[in-house]
Parts: C-alpha cells; structure tokens; sequence
C-alpha cells in the first residue's frame, strides 16, 4: 500500500482534516504540497521535502499556479486531495436568509474550486500515466440537513461532479473518488463552539459508533483511494460517518 515516489497535493492542508489527510499520506511515502489561504509553509516544513503553496483554491490564477510550482519543484502531481471548503464560519438559518453573496461564495470555494484545481493538474496525471483524485464532500446531502442549504447543496454536487469527471477521465487512468464525513471536529469546528454546542450531542446519538468524529478517521479512506489497492475504484464515494448514514 506504498505511495513512494508519488506527489500528493492537499488543499486546506494547514489544519483540520487537510492536515491529517496529508500527514496520513506523508506517512504512506508520499512527498506533501500543502495548498492554503493560510498557514501552507509553516505545515509543509513538517514533511519531508513538503512545499507550502499559499493559495486561493477558487481562483483560477492560483490553482494553475499551484499546478506549475508543484511541477516544477516535485517534478510531477500523482494525488489531488480537494479539501479545502467553507463550513464552520457559516451560519445556521432558513434559507431564505441567505444572502446570495455568500450562497455564491460557498459554490465558489466548495464546487468551482475542485473544478479548477483539477483542471489545472490533469494535464500533468495525463503526462504521468495516470493519477488520483479524492474530493472532500460531507454526510449532509445523504441526511437533507436544515438550515445550511447552501453548505448542503454544493457537498451535494461535489458528489455528483465525482462522477461525472470519474467517466471523462477513466481512459487517462485518472481515477476520481469521493469520502463524504459526518461531523467532526477538526480545528476550524472547534474554533466555533457554537456551532459544536448544537451539533455535537445530536450527531452522536444520531451513529451507530456513538462517539465524537476526529480528523483522523477519515484519512483510511482516502489513504486507500490514493494507492494502489483502490486501482479499480472510481466513480464512488465513501461515507464515513459512524453509521450515521448508511449509503
């Protein structure tokens, strides 16, 4: 289940579940390219041989950026982790009180982004063979979730857009999988206890694994997706939730 000699970049690789992501790659032999706003270099200097891209994965500039920082300086992208999201800083309201700036504002940084990021780097998996692409969607679209209906729909079409670009890419050996989390509490959850005091307790009782959801558990997944035991898999995703959904 080796990754040597493979390049993984993370987006929202600096915390949270990003950052359990790439240390989980790292230790499968991979070398780490950390894509975020913030915090890319201090992450990436606790991998060996990691680079640390400061980038804004909703702009175009930046993800072909990152694409041509990564191969210059790696030599090649093998793994694209599409991580980075909008989620703990939104509030819980009816929809209706969305305003529409920040309705688009989660699709662009949610949705458009694994567009662009895997527009940008395809190009270099098609030169290399092949590759992996694991997206980052949530348990919430299988649940209908209330109040965060924007949030919800783009973890929705992050699923569908897993597909989609699974059928374009299979002949290129490109293969595209999706882990879908429950709540967890990661480093920018925890930043906001409101929003643990009213999901916490409900989420726990709601799984079959009645405890709380760490960064760490769904790095598994995506640990496998990126190697070679997952060389047949593409198209899916992979809930991983405690039972709280059963997909």
């Amino acid at each position: 289940m080796t990754l040597e000699g493979k390049v993984a970049i993370v987006t929202g690789g600096a915390q949270g579940i990003g950052r359990a992501i790439a240390e989980g790659l790292a230790a499968a032999g991979a070398r780490i390219v950390i894509a975020d706003l913030k915090g890319a270099d201090e992450a990436a200097r606790s991998f060996p041989d990691g680079v640390g891209l400061t980038v804004d994965v909703a702009s175009e500039e930046d993800t072909a950026r990152m694409a041509e920082e990564t191969l210059a300086r790696c030599g090649a992208v093998d793994i694209l982790v599409n991580n980075a999201g909008l989620y703990a800083s939104l509030a819980m309201r009816p929809f209706d009180q969305i305003p529409l700036e920040e309705w688009r504002r989660v699709m662009d940084v949610n949705v458009a982004s694994m567009f662009l990021t895997c527009r940008a780097v395809v190009p270099a998996m098609r030169a290399r063979g092949g590759g992996r692409i694991v997206n980052i969607s949530s348990g919430t679209p299988f649940r209908g979730v209330p109040f965060l209906l924007h949030y919800v729909t783009s973890k929705g079409a992050i699923v569908a857009f897993t597909r989609a670009l699974a059928k374009e890419l299979g002949e290129d050996d490109v293969l595209v999988n999706c882990v879908a989390p429950g709540f967890t509490l990661s480093e920018g959850v925890l930043q906001h206890p409101e929003v643990v005091e009213k999901l916490r307790d409900v989420s726990i009782a709601a799984r079959t694994l009645q405890r709380d959801q760490e960064p760490e558990d769904v790095v598994g997944a995506v640990v496998f997706l990126a190697g070679p035991g997952a060389a047949f898999v593409t198209g899916q995703t992979i809930v991983i939730d405690g039972g709280q959904t059963f997909h």
